[in-house]
């Protein structure tokens, strides 16, 4: 599978700082739905995570209608 391949099946906010992406990408995490069980205490304790990009994460969520788990 190529770069290409995992960005098709990811949609998360375009705007993720490279650390932040590879974090989140390689806990697995590509789906925003996938936020919907977890709080943003346990997203924050990834490395290469931070508040710029939980913000980002939380304003994609909330686009969506979603929400982080509280």
């Amino acid at each position: 599978m190529s770069l290409n391949d995992s960005s098709k099946k990811s949609d998360l906010p375009t705007e993720l700082a490279k650390p932040a992406r590879r974090a989140l990408e390689g806990a697995g995490y590509v789906k925003l739905e996938q936020f919907t069980v977890l709080s943003e205490v346990e997203v924050l304790k990834l490395h290469g995570m931070g508040p710029k990009a939980l913000e980002q994460i939380r304003l994609a969520l909330n686009d969506r209608g979603l929400s982080f788990r509280n």
